[in-house]
């Protein structure tokens, strides 16, 4: 049953996990690498993945013998890649000459939007709420996350060189906290 409160509550969890905002720095050098970030393909593949998850998710993980904790701590390995190329100014995710749109999806879609903590939270939050708020609060996120994926270009002008440097080292420690501690939840329970 819809209940406003309910959605409200989905999409204040669901907005705090995706952390979008804090994601700025990232998306701004996965730009760099990629040449240009389609954000309306980024947006839909985020979607459409959070859908699936939150209809399907814990039978697709069964499906391959997977369960909730192996999915986050995959995705903890990723996060903990994304945040070691940030503060270390190394490049483990290699822009491929062949797929310059690869970026949209790969590691942006997933994991840095529609990643682990953001499935494994859709999947926990079943057990709370209706699917209907859910499914809201996932569109109102997909919304908010539109705009800051077609504003990243004005807020990098606004941060000029050395503020994206300073953010991005910044929310690379942020990131490699964030795997460390998926991680060790997930891994011993």
């Amino acid at each position: 049953m819809f209940n406003i409160k309910d959605t409200l509550s989905v999409t204040l969890i669901l907005f705090s996990v995706i952390d979008i905002l804090g994601s700025i720095p990232i998306i701004i050098n996965l730009r760099k690498k990629a040449g240009h970030i389609q954000s309306g393909k980024a947006t839909i593949a985020a979607g459409l993945l959070m859908i699936l998850f939150l209809l399907f998710g814990k039978s697709i993980l069964s499906l391959f013998g997977i369960g909730v904790e192996d999915f986050a701590i995959a995705g903890a390995l990723i996060i903990f890649a994304l945040g070691a190329e940030m503060i270390l100014g190394i490049e483990i995710f290699k822009p491929d000459p062949d797929a310059t749109n690869s970026a949209s999806i790969v590691p942006l879609a997933f994991p840095l939007i529609a990643g682990a903590g953001t499935l494994t939270t859709i999947l926990s939050l079943k057990a709370e709420y209706s699917q209907a708020n859910i499914l809201l609060g996932i569109v109102i996120n997909l919304i908010i996350v539109f705009v800051v994926l077609k504003s990243t270009n004005w807020l990098e002008r606004k941060l000029g060189k050395t503020g994206v440097d300073v953010l991005r080292r910044i929310f690379g420690i942020i990131l490699l906290s964030i795997a460390i501690k998926l991680f060790k939840s997930n891994l011993f329970g």
